[in-house]
């Protein structure tokens, strides 16, 4: 296969497994068994796509598997695909995610529809991710919304029909600021170089701004961004749609939709406008950390466990904040190992919150109590879990946060100060769910909850693999993001920005 076609395959075979899947809906399990393939076959892809990245092209300013083909000239309409340090976590997470959410999450109330929306969704995801110019990934970032927006007013919970309106209104009304932000972009360039209207990434980035105007547009697209991600105080669609969602609607959207708001930050935000970020640098931190200790302090009150993870996630995705507006070549490799170490993490938490709600038919914290009697092996992958969320060194969160905080300390300490709180907040409130949960005396209905099964312990096998291989030996994914990352720190900045 031509280097430049593997791309295009991570896009289109789930989108043609969308169309089989519903092609075959007659037959029982049929468009299940089509989704397990397809997602099987995408994560072979991707992590081929993994083996054969070349990092050393990314330092040298530029991206691997790159492929253009112009749509509309006089539109700015491009195909436009390639792949670099930032992105390459990324494409692994999503096909991750799908083969773990469709194993571990399946959910057979009209099946055939379920399965082709999060096809549909990882479909666009991929495009999110490894879109080069700037306008087509507004395209493949804003139609996510729709695959999300079924499943959760789908296959929800009883108040699915205002958290999916909710999430839509949220997400789609701050992408507006993005879409102004891009034209303006765009045509600006045109004005300044002439031609044919573009979008190109690397056209965008020699753009001729004002400080001012440059600093618009950052906060521009930090809303967008942050309304994904979610940052606070842009985030409080994020609770109840977590917990409405079925439980691979959350792990889509706390362990990828959210990694497309921070991947978006520092792709376009900072790639693109990196001397407007020295001047919204101080803001961006300061709410960073007011999310941090936020989403620690609710963590600790929230009455369910799907609440709980949203408010967790709302902590760690600052975390995430903080490392790429850090500044530092360290921070920043935090905050994209971070992004991937945290969607493991993530589809972990959901997928036994997942096994859990099977058991109880609720995911209500006061529900359970003494599960670490009856559910042994279910409570030891639960705490492999919540310790790699900590930060136990040993475990990817460590990692990922202490880089976070190391570079944030060397560039601007009293904000990476207060945010070690945080890792001690983290260590508060998920030990003590895991004793409400698991510790005491099981009664009644708890004390009879089976133990994980054959299946469920094996689709939990990756997450626990990934936890401990990326906490002992990072160096591998370390290599081939720092490359990137110190492009983007250093180099990318606009050759004809004017302060």
């Amino acid at each position: 296969m031509h280097s430049s076609l593997w791309l295009s395959a991570l896009i289109m075979l789930p989108l043609l497994g969308a169309l089989v899947a519903m092609l075959v809906r007659r037959r029982e399990g049929a468009s299940y068994a089509v989704a397990v393939v397809v997602g099987v076959i995408e994560v072979a892809l991707s992590l081929a796509v993994a083996t054969m990245y070349s990092s050393h092209v990314a330092s040298a300013q530029s991206f691997d598997f790159y492929s253009r083909h112009v749509i509309s000239a006089p539109l700015g309409l491009a195909y436009d695909v390639a792949l670099d340090g930032l992105s390459l976590l990324m494409v692994v997470l999503t096909a991750l995610v799908l083969l773990l959410s469709l194993l571990g999450g399946r959910d057979q109330r009209r099946e055939p529809a379920f399965v082709s929306w999060l096809l549909i969704l990882t479909g666009l995801t991929m495009g999110s991710f490894v879109a080069h110019d700037v306008l087509e990934f507004f395209v493949f970032f804003e139609l996510t919304l729709v695959p999300c927006y079924f499943i959760i007013s789908g296959w929800g919970g009883a108040e699915r029909a205002r958290a999916a309106l909710k999430f839509f209104l949220y997400t789609f009304t701050a992408s507006a600021f993005l879409l102004v932000g891009i034209l303006y972009m765009g045509f600006a360039y045109q004005h300044q170089h002439g031609g044919a209207l573009t979008f190109a990434y690397g056209a965008l980035a020699t753009t001729t701004l004002s400080h001012s105007t440059a600093v618009w547009l950052f906060v521009a697209f930090a809303i967008a961004f942050g309304a994904k991600a979610p940052i606070w105080p842009l985030h409080t669609w994020s609770p109840l749609t977590y917990a409405e969602a079925p439980t691979a609607g959350s792990i889509e959207l706390s362990a990828l939709l959210a990694k497309l708001g921070s991947y978006g930050l520092l792709r376009f935000a900072v790639g693109l406008l990196p001397l407007a970020q020295v001047s919204v640098r101080p803001y961006m931190l300061t709410l960073a950390v007011v999310g941090i200790l936020y989403g620690s302090i609710l963590a600790c009150v929230a009455k369910d466990l799907k609440r709980f993870v949203a408010y967790s996630s709302l902590a760690q995705m600052s975390f995430i904040t903080l490392g790429v507006m850090s500044g530092s070549t360290i921070g920043v490799t935090g905050a994209v190992l971070l992004m991937f170490n945290h969607g493991v993490i993530t589809i972990g938490f959901f997928l036994i919150i997942g096994f859990l709600e099977r058991r109880r038919s609720s995911i209500a914290i006061t529900d359970f109590r003494g599960l670490q009697r009856p559910a042994p092996v279910l409570a030891a992958l639960f705490t492999v879990t919540m310790l790699a969320s900590i930060g136990l060194p040993g475990l990817s969160g460590f990692v990922s946060e202490y880089l976070i905080l190391i570079g944030t300390f060397t560039t601007h300490a009293w904000w990476a100060a207060v945010a070690s709180l945080g890792v001690l907040a983290s260590a508060v409130y998920l030990l003590w769910a895991y004793q409400r949960v698991f510790h005491g005396r099981a009664e009644g209905a708890n004390a009879d909850v089976p133990d994980a099964s054959t299946a469920e312990r094996w689709v939990l096998v990756p997450v626990v693999v990934l936890i401990v291989v990326l906490g002992v030996f990072p160096k591998p994914v370390l290599d081939r993001i720092t490359p990137s990352v110190h492009t983007l720190v250093t180099q990318v900045a606009p050759v004809g920005a004017t302060k």
